[in-house]
């Protein structure tokens, strides 16, 4: 079992997450255009259906437009084993690639396999083992973000029959 506080070069960074601006504390985001947020969050759903498809777990899709730079979206998932991890990140890969014709802007944890992070832009996917996720809570870190709810079922039903 790897230990979440022994941070490798092969683990995400999360001092990249952690933007804000520093000249005018307390300002508010930028508000998107309502298209491009459309598209970022069904790109989000898109990252949330593949990971379905390789039985990720406690699968959360968090709205980050308002509160933060980074990126529009954060899609958060768990794997059980670091094949599983690959799997779903393989997953992904494939299914923006297939519909939205993009590639990671940036992937980091491919190694280990306890954490990957793929970097669409507007969307930042991370994909977790159990420990590593609970000990990141990045649901907890970014508790201001607004989740975003769908179903899963009624998601992959509709995108498998158009």
């Amino acid at each position: 079992m790897s230990n979440p506080n022994n941070l490798t070069a092969n683990q995400p960074n999360l001092s990249v997450l952690q933007e804000h601006d520093s000249e005018n504390p307390g300002n508010a985001m930028p508000q998107m255009a309502t298209d491009d947020l459309a598209v970022a969050k069904q790109m989000a759903i898109d990252v949330a259906i593949a990971a379905d498809d390789r039985k990720a777990k406690d699968i959360r899709i968090l709205q980050l437009s308002d509160v933060s730079y980074i990126a529009d979206y954060f899609v958060i998932a768990t794997g059980f084993s670091n094949t599983q991890v690959r799997a779903i990140a393989r997953s992904i890969e494939v299914a923006l690639e297939e519909k939205w014709d993009r590639s990671p802007l940036r992937t980091e944890g491919q190694t280990e396999g306890t954490w990957i992070l793929q970097d669409y832009g507007e969307v930042i996917v991370h994909i977790f083992m159990p420990d590593e996720r609970e000990f990141y809570n990045l649901e907890a870190f970014w508790g201001h973000a607004t989740e975003v709810e769908f179903d899963l079922d009624a998601l992959a039903l509709a995108a498998r029959n158009p």
